[in-house]
């Protein structure tokens, strides 16, 4: 039998700074301050006459889905109110995981570089300070120490869960306005020319992952998958709203997914045939994946602020990834009354800061373009993975059924799917469709 257990390094050759890395916690523990002086000073973050003299706290840092996490406190030779000294690290690799760390050590590949970026002062959005990153290109192996955001503490809101605005969120819109806003303030910079000299070649648009997934199905699978959809729908009543369920919407589900799949070459196409819609973003801004801060709080005007963390598979993306990546977790209401104000902030922030003038209403059919082309590659599955998660969901009273809200991959994945069958149901992907082949 072949193991599930990758074979562990202990110490990587970084590509960039040519230092001796430990891949692991343990490797980390063992190498100790020595190393982290080491590391510090080459990634520019501690001066030549200062050193990491003690580390007070090495900890297990819970979840994510890739490599293995820690807290780390460290005390400085010479401390600096400018030296973060709560931190928190990221390797690339999980060997005690196959499937964590086969997914991990590939996304940190561009993490590590946008790193290096992020560690200017005039960087344009907030991030947590980067003190160190290196990366392994032959292994996969990489390290990455940054500032612990604290969440909770000072002028940093509290960490916010993913697809549970109405328990978590006090003003879903602002949240979502500060999320749309960062976003497109890094595009802008991006499209300006206002990061780094050499961030297209750092960074290039890769047409595979930079926008909606291929569609992998043949007819017969899309049609399996479409089956499953149509069960879930009639086994469910109490979880899709009726509109979901009704046979009409169900024949349009049919219609539609299978003239996306023929005609998905064309879809692409002009997905990835603007370039005033591709930039350098996030592509996975869940609310999970930000730090607010608030105009209240802070002593700062205007609305709340938003920051990024876990940059892992950052890229060239065009913006129906970067908007799907922002708001497929928010809330229904967010998509039913607030997106076409959402896409306008976007817009306006865009051209403010620099970017090419672009229309809302362009902006809006793109991002129904790639939802319909995406949708159909990925989010059809969801759920045979909502009933994998939770084998007696056809008991559920509702949405907000404990057996659901309690595990997390059902929850979250019942609610994108809900929220993107609304959408399709609201704005025709089909008609969204047939314009783009109609102007080909």
């Amino acid at each position: 039998m072949t193991s599930t257990t990758p074979a562990r390094i202990d110490i990587f050759t970084g590509d960039s700074t040519g230092l001796a890395i430990p891949a692991h916690p343990d490797a980390l523990r063992a190498s100790g301050e020595d190393f982290l002086t080491q590391a510090f000073r080459a990634f520019g973050s501690l001066g030549e006459d200062n050193a990491v003299s003690c580390i007070t706290r090495l900890e297990h840092c819970p979840g994510g889905s890739t490599g293995e996490k820690l807290f780390l406190t460290v005390e400085y030779a010479q401390p600096d109110p400018a030296l973060h000294t709560e931190l928190f690290v990221k390797f690339s690799r999980d060997f005690a995981d196959e499937r964590r760390d086969l997914q991990g050590r590939f996304e940190m590949r561009s993490e590590v570089p946008f790193a290096w970026m992020a560690r200017n002062a005039d960087f344009p959005i907030a991030v947590p300070r980067p003190l160190f990153a290196d990366y392994r290109e032959e292994c996969g192996s990489g390290l990455i120490v940054t500032e612990r955001i604290a969440y909770g503490e000072g002028r940093i809101e509290p960490h916010r869960r993913k697809c549970l605005d109405r328990e978590t969120l006090d003003d879903p819109l602002s949240t979502y306005r500060a999320v749309v806003t960062t976003l497109a303030k890094l595009c802008a910079a991006h499209k300006a020319g206002r990061l780094s000299s050499d961030v297209d070649a750092r960074f290039p648009f890769d047409p595979a992952s930079g926008t909606a997934d291929p569609i992998r199905y043949d007819d017969e699978a899309l049609q399996a998958e479409l089956d499953t959809c149509f069960a879930f729908a009639r086994s469910n009543p109490r979880l899709l709203p009726d509109e979901l369920r009704s046979d009409e919407f169900l024949r349009r589900m049919q219609r539609d997914s299978f003239l996306i799949k023929a005609n998905e070459p064309a879809l692409q196409r002009f997905l990835k045939g603007n370039p005033d819609m591709i930039a350098l973003c996030h592509w996975n801004a869940h609310i999970d994946n930000c730090f607010f801060w608030s105009p209240e709080n802070s002593g700062e005007a205007g609305e709340r602020q938003c920051g990024f963390i876990d940059w892992g598979r950052v890229g060239q993306l065009t913006f129906g990834s970067v908007l799907w990546g922002g708001l497929s977790a928010a809330h229904h209401t967010i998509w039913e009354d607030h997106l076409d104000e959402l896409l306008a902030l976007f817009v306006s922030v865009y051209a403010e800061h620099g970017g090419p003038v672009i229309t809302a209403e362009a902006l809006e059919q793109h991002l129904m373009v790639h939802m319909a082309t995406m949708g159909v590659a990925r989010v059809l599955a969801f759920p045979e993975v909502i009933t994998f998660r939770c084998p007696d969901i056809e008991q559920a009273t509702g949405v907000l059924d404990p057996r659901i809200q309690s595990i997390d991959p059902a929850r979250n994945s019942l609610h994108i799917y809900t929220m993107y069958l609304k959408t399709w149901h609201a704005r025709d992907f089909g008609v969204r469709v047939e314009r783009v082949l109609a102007a080909n």
